[in-house]
């Protein structure tokens, strides 16, 4: 048996030393475990193979069953998790006023003219929705949490993959294979238990779009395909509330904040189709540099600290654009279209 703890061993941190994810590392160890099985069941009595891994297929079908339970009872506490967090979210409890640790936490925003008690306290008070835990979703997530917004909503069907840590920076390495949205309320409780976290482990749908868009206050969009960016667009505009939404290629990333409630344009104002394929790969098939959805996801958290807190000048109306390769920034003005189908009656 020492020798398939050996080979066991190899395939699992060898594995990880070479970037392999998880769930192969996992298929790997069950070919091994048939491969010893088959053998303990095919070798005769006494055969030297048969006696350095156990003797008897007896033990290796114990150990099989063991894991097996060990296996369903993950399995049913992730689907409860997951019913949990889509149904019935949780709230921190919340005392009346500020407690002096979280004064002590908030003091460099507090003494901040521009957002100052007031604008903490509304901080505590308000309900932001953020779609995706991704590139985007990950620095945004972390610097709300930060900053000390009441409750946060994350949306997102994905698992964490070994490929996603290069950029995904709320996730890590014990994390791969769990679904992401319980992965970033672990983050953000590790780092403020004085927010609410309400993970909704499935995927936006026009279904459920309204009915859940109506418990937040604005929406954040770290979402990665036009499809979802439209969707949000829609509900949002709907329900009159402001959208930060960001988007990244290779080393370029994008902000702006659309509210045609306000006067600002609709996403499909500025962005009335998807490109044409091609045009705009994927993530995975163009490269992203791993530092710029921090970069941009923290401009989009700005961005919402600023709505929330009403403090200075956010971009409606305006998009920010970063050039990480050249170093650049620079800002567009974006207007309404006249005849928008999305928000041309609003």
């Amino acid at each position: 048996m020492i020798l398939v703890g050996i080979l066991a061993l190899g395939i699992w941190f060898g594995g990880r030393a070479f970037g392999v994810d998880r769930r192969a590392r996992a298929l790997m160890l069950g070919l091994l475990f048939v491969a010893v099985l088959a053998l303990q069941v095919a070798l005769p009595d006494g055969h030297p193979f048969r006696e350095a891994t156990g003797g008897e297929p007896g033990l290796w079908l114990l150990l099989a069953g063991i894991a097996g339970v060990i296996y369903l009872y993950r399995a049913v506490l992730m689907r409860v998790r997951a019913r949990a967090g889509t149904d019935v979210p949780v709230e921190a409890p919340r005392s009346e006023g500020f407690s002096e640790a979280e004064l002590e936490r908030y003091a460099r925003h507090i003494v901040l003219r521009e957002i100052g008690g007031a604008g903490q306290t509304r901080l505590r008070e308000a309900r932001v929705l953020v779609i995706g835990a991704g590139g985007l979703g990950s620095p945004a997530l972390l610097y709300l949490g930060a900053a000390g917004v009441g409750t946060l909503g994350v949306i997102d069907d994905d698992t964490v993959a070994n490929a996603n840590l290069q950029r995904q920076v709320i996730h890590r390495d014990r994390a791969i294979g769990m679904p992401k949205v319980f992965s970033a309320q672990e983050a953000i409780r590790a780092l403020n238990p004085w927010v609410a976290v309400r993970p909704y482990n499935r995927r936006l749908t026009e279904q459920i779009a309204a009915d859940l868009l109506a418990d937040y206050d604005l929406v954040l969009d770290g979402s990665d395909n036009f499809e979802t960016r439209h969707l949000v667009n829609r509900a949002c505009v709907m329900a009159g509330k402001p959208l930060v939404s960001g988007a990244l290629s290779q080393w370029e990333g994008q902000v702006s904040v659309f509210d045609p409630a306000r006067g600002a344009p609709c996403y499909a104002c500025i962005f009335p189709a998807a490109p044409a394929a091609g045009l705009a790969p994927s993530c995975a098939e163009a490269g992203v540099l791993g530092p710029l959805p921090g970069v941009v996801g923290s401009m989009m958290a700005v961005e919402t600290v600023k709505l929330i807190a009403e403090a200075g000048t956010v971009l409606r109306g305006q998009m920010l654009i970063y050039d990480a390769l050249e170093g650049e920034t620079r800002r567009i003005a974006v207007a309404r279209r006249g005849g928008c189908p999305v928000c041309g009656a609003f």
